[in-house]
């Protein structure tokens, strides 16, 4: 071999060892540099009560930039979310959110059920064992107690080793405690006997002092006012008559129109007066109020471990169930709702970061039209009279058994079988449901009545599949009827708490760090909701959770 040869192989293999470092040091440095989860300061939940997704659109042009705009704009909006079961109420939703799975796993089956063991109601974070912090009443012996499985927050503070915190702030106590988990730091709701934002003892023995300085600084006063539309009402043209026959007035009002008077202060004492706060847009006012007071009393999304805040919007509901979807109050609760998230993405931008915090936002329910605007407007509309149902029951039960003790309890349209006395009497119990089932689908108004069985098994219906969903073995009752559509219980306002669209159809809108920019259309879940923002920060799902994450909404 001449020299010139070896020196030719000798520069070449030396060219190839200086590519091959540099290829290393390139992938030992691209290595690096991979992430394979975000990090933000903060994660915000946001669940506005009795939210249809349609609200959106419907109010769209009398919304700020900066509010629902920004949040659609520059985040990501699922326009077909829905609840994927049948009972659709406050404390089943905030707890789906938060660990999702649905009720049927994971416990709260309603804001109140009968209780089997002690045959009698129980409220859904009821508990005798803790006392209130904050006030004088009794209205803090809550806890979590009755909700089976983790949350997402509650995988967030296992991940970070507890240094992550998480606190919860809403009107009603369910709102907050179910959200917030087993592990918060603490879960905080409004008194509206004194006025003032309480706790529990299973969270803390006493207010961190940043919450007393805002209960000792009556800053509540200031919502003690009439309640007039924030823009003209001549503007207001998405929603009905301002007077109308569909609405409920606040006590010592005339009619349900604008402005509102309501009851101020207790005629004798001259105490101030806060049970009517709920039922305006001042409520939800408060509860921005009270966040951001506990976002700088936590020093929350000011280290390098995520903290969560859930924010329970409650006055939409409250307002809803008075005056009714189609209503003024509820056209201008959302545009000042609108104001609200202004004010706190303003908020959040300047002090925890416009790109350290990420956003969810969703509703625990939607709502029905009002039944009498229905009616008027030639919707096949018909009254439920419950307390008709109630003797029908007693009577069959009678007919067949000679006894209505049968059945010792109900709830969330659930029959309760004595299954003590049906086998002190012998009876079988598939033909004492099979029987009782028969004489019961004969009243009008109801559809279907199934018993549990049914419930379990039939997997080729739609309707079937949500309240299977909702239906916990263990929890439940023996019997279950459902109302045909359109087939409600009278009242003026709204309510909820159907199989149907309108109530299972709520917003989901993702904002922020690690969220992309985009919608979809598809048929989302808002047990989605956990798993999504459990891959954003790279930590497990909720305990049970079955959603699936909203992959089109991850920034990857």
């Amino acid at each position: 071999m001449s020299n010139k040869t070896f020196l030719n192989i000798l520069i070449g293999g030396f060219f190839i060892l200086v590519v091959g470092f540099l290829i290393r040091i390139n992938q030992d440095s691209s290595g690096s540099n991979i992430s394979i989860n975000q990090n933000p300061k903060l994660v915000v939940g946001i669940v506005v009560d009795q939210m249809r997704y349609q609200y959106l659109t419907k109010y769209w042009d009398h919304f700020s930039d900066n509010g629902f705009k920004k949040l659609i704009g520059k985040g990501f909006n699922a326009k077909s979310n829905h609840y994927g079961y049948a009972q659709t109420s406050t404390g089943p939703g905030h707890t789906t959110v938060a660990t999702g799975t649905y009720p049927r796993i994971h416990g709260i089956i309603g804001n109140s059920w009968f209780d089997k063991k002690s045959k009698k109601s129980i409220y859904c974070v009821d508990d005798d064992n803790y006392n209130t912090v904050g006030s004088s009443t009794n209205r803090g012996k809550k806890s979590p107690v009755n909700l089976l499985t983790s949350t997402l927050s509650d995988e967030n503070r296992i991940a970070t080793n507890f240094k992550g915190k998480t606190i919860g702030v809403a009107i009603k106590d369910r709102g907050s405690i179910l959200s917030s988990g087993h592990t918060a730091n603490a879960a905080y709701w409004f008194d509206s006997e004194e006025g003032s934002f309480i706790t529990s003892t299973f969270y803390v023995d006493e207010l961190p002092s940043w919450a007393k300085e805002f209960n000792d600084s009556r800053a509540v006063d200031q919502y003690l006012k009439p309640w007039d539309t924030y823009y003209d009402i001549s503007t207001y043209t998405e929603s009905g008559p301002d007077n109308n026959n569909y609405e409920s007035n606040f006590r010592g009002e005339e009619s349900p129109v604008f402005p509102h008077n309501f009851k101020i202060k207790n005629s004798k004492t001259g105490e101030p007066y806060y049970w009517e706060l709920a039922s305006t847009p001042y409520g939800n006012s408060l509860v921005a109020d009270f966040s951001i007071k506990a976002i700088e009393g936590e020093n929350l999304g000011k280290d390098n471990y995520t903290d969560f805040l859930l924010i329970d919007f409650s006055s939409t509901d409250y307002v809803g169930h008075q005056f009714g979807a189609n209503s003024k109050e509820v056209q201008d609760t959302f545009i000042r709702l609108d104001l609200e998230i202004e004010r706190l993405l303003n908020y959040f931008d300047k002090n925890i970061g416009k790109d350290e915090y990420t956003l969810f936002l969703t509703a625990d329910h939607g709502a029905t039209n009002a039944p009498g605007f229905l009616k008027d407007n030639k919707i096949p509309t018909n009254y439920f009279y419950y307390n008709q149902w109630e003797k029908h029951i007693e009577s069959t039960l009678k007919n067949l058994f000679g006894r209505t003790d049968i059945i010792v309890g109900s709830s969330n349209q659930q029959l309760f079988l004595n299954h003590e006395l049906i086998d002190k009497l012998g009876l079988d119990l598939n033909e004492v449901k099979s029987s009782i089932i028969k004489k019961l689908q004969s009243f009008p108004g109801i559809e279907d009545v199934y018993s549990s069985e049914q419930i379990l098994n039939i997997s080729d219906d739609h309707y079937i599949r949500l309240i299977r969903n909702g239906f916990n073995t263990k929890l439940s009752g023996d019997l279950m009827y459902t109302m045909m559509p359109n087939w409600t219980y009278y009242r003026k306002g709204s309510t909820h708490g159907t199989r149907f669209d309108h109530d299972t159809h709520v917003p989901l809108i993702l904002y922020g760090n690690g969220i992309n920019q985009g919608s979809i259309s598809r048929r989302t879940d808002v047990i989605d909701i956990a798993p999504t923002i459990a891959a954003v920060l790279g930590i497990n799902s909720p305990s049970s959770s079955t959603g699936e994450v909203i992959y089109e909404a991850i920034d990857d």
